[in-house]
């Protein structure tokens, strides 16, 4: 199987680590450390660190099962034990059971294999300076002096239809899907953990997960997760905390699918949410309801209870890519079934434009949008596709009552008696797609009146559009206890810092210029 020249091998480095300690033989006692004989010589252990992500101990059998003759090179360095670092290398192959002839007489064998060294009876790691003369040759990367950790090599991958630079290049998009919440900065400086991919020794950039979509957007909802906003999701019968939520709401453009998104599952349109455990590793993307418009979509994020960790833990298949409420006994089924049910009852909330997670990232999400959107709000100067966001013009306000409100560095916030709030995004009430813009009213009672245009490429107002054209209409007004104001020109009250949104309906394919203006209510 391995009779030939072109034998391509697949590292897996784990640098920084402790590498695998603790005794080479299973029969060995042992009262603490026992990586080494957890991951080479015993199969279906279970996880003895607490929050860990692994729970069955099956996890390392993908190794064996991604190369074409289901075999790997362990190279690890680690203390000894006393203090001092040792270097370890083993063969290991696990393959199909089969029976042999052994003299006489037949036998059957496990189809597991270890080289090493045999002077013992059996096969032992090759150590110290042995180790690090057979890995020189084998064209190893060596271990610095004070360096532990381990490698895992994989031999002749399978890599179906890729070539090196394409598998690693999946590779490295594959790591931004799965641990991205791993290559985040903490507010202490620094991630918790940093990747790279190489390929025949040149490097291949694992993706930023804070500016790729549509990473980026379970990004936001995760530093939600962290904040004041985040949702508690709770089991009432019987009561329990099961976890925190963070969604964010959003216009992007459709996704152009890629292997390793669709492998994740999520294709062109996002509407998930991330489920994770204590240890922050990603469990799947939960698939919710799509939205209405393929001009919105949202990416949530929720993070089990640490309390809870042994019972989702307990949920997952060998994979870990998922939980099953079906494989638990009451009361712990009744907890994953109820977090799936309070995640779609909060996803059914966030679809109604009364959702309180929208926010200013829908303009954001403008502002990288495709030419397909066609700049669908004033908010957002340019947005054909090739402007970047915050890369607009200053502009100034038109006077008056209601200044030209547009995102950028010299737009707006107060004109006249009208404080606005953030920019303009794009969402939907009761199913129609609205333009919405917040805003605050001044000391005392003020009639006000949004005037709505199509601006034309230029920037300038289409003051005498086409015979039949569509036009951007006001649809009424929004409070924030929800109540709702079909008058054109309303009486709204100020000073008490409440916040309204002006709901207007875009015209297809256009930029929509919202302008808001008020003048004291006189009882006229």
């Amino acid at each position: 199987m391995l009779q030939r020249s072109d034998i391509r091998t697949l590292t897996v480095s784990d640098r920084g680590t402790t590498g695998l300690g603790g005794p080479t033989r299973a029969d060995a006692l042992h009262d603490t450390n026992h990586d080494f004989v957890s991951f080479v010589r015993n199969i279906g252990e279970p996880r003895d660190k607490e929050f860990g992500g692994g729970t069955y101990g099956f996890g390392k059998g993908i190794f064996y099962l991604l190369s074409s003759a289901g075999a790997v090179l362990l190279h690890t360095r680690c203390d000894d034990g006393s203090g001092r670092l040792q270097t370890r290398l083993i063969g290991c192959a696990l393959w199909k059971s089969y029976v042999g002839k052994e003299d006489t007489a037949e036998r059957r064998y496990t189809g597991r294999h270890w080289w090493g060294d045999v002077s013992s009876g059996i096969a032992e790691p090759l150590i110290g300076s042995a180790a690090v003369s057979v890995a020189r040759k084998l064209g190893l990367e060596p271990f610095q002096d004070d360096e532990t950790g381990t490698d895992v090599v994989v031999i002749d991958p399978i890599l179906e239809d890729r070539d090196s630079r394409e598998a690693a290049e999946y590779l490295a998009e594959t790591v931004a899907w799965h641990l991205w919440p791993k290559m985040l900065e903490s507010s202490n400086g620094g991630a918790a953990m940093r990747f790279a991919v190489r390929c025949n020794g040149a490097d291949v950039p694992v993706p930023d997960p804070e500016s790729t979509r549509p990473l980026d957007l379970f990004v936001a909802a995760y530093r939600e997760l962290q904040g004041q906003r985040a949702r508690s999701l709770e089991c009432r019968s019987p009561k329990k905390l099961l976890g925190r939520l963070g969604l964010v709401k959003t216009v992007a453009p459709a996704l152009t699918p890629t292997a390793a998104g669709m492998t994740a599952g999520v294709e062109n349109l996002v509407h998930h949410v991330c489920l994770m455990r204590p240890a922050e590793l990603v469990v799947t993307y939960h698939r919710g309801p799509k939205p209405p418009s393929e001009l919105l979509a949202y990416a949530g994020v929720f993070r089990a209870d640490q309390a809870m960790d042994d019972i989702y833990a307990r949920a997952e298949p060998p994979t870990h890519d998922g939980w099953n409420p079906h494989s638990l006994p009451y009361p712990e089924n009744t907890y994953v079934r109820t977090t799936f049910r309070r995640i779609q009852e909060t996803l059914d909330g966030l679809l109604e434009l009364g959702g309180t997670t929208r926010g200013g990232s829908a303009a954001l999400a403008l502002g990288a949008a495709s030419s397909h959107f066609a700049s669908l709000m004033g908010g957002a100067d340019g947005l054909g596709g090739a402007s970047d966001f915050g890369s607009s013009s200053d502009r100034s306000t038109d006077g008056g009552a209601g200044g030209r409100h547009r995102k950028g560095g010299g737009r707006p916030t107060h004109a006249g008696a009208i404080e606005y709030v953030g920019d303009p995004s794009l969402d939907q009430y009761n199913g129609v797609p609205v333009v919405v813009q917040d805003f605050r009213v001044s000391d005392g009672t003020h009639v006000v009146t949004a005037n709505v245009a199509v601006l034309a490429g230029t920037g300038a107002r289409e003051t005498d559009p086409p015979v039949g054209a569509d036009q951007p209409a006001v649809l009424g007004w929004l409070s924030e206890d929800g109540e709702f104001v079909a008058e054109r020109t309303p009486r709204l009250p100020g000073g008490d810092g409440a916040i309204w949104r002006v709901l207007v309906r875009p015209a297809h394919d256009t930029m929509t210029e919202v302008l808001i203006t008020s003048r004291p209510d006189t009882g006229q």
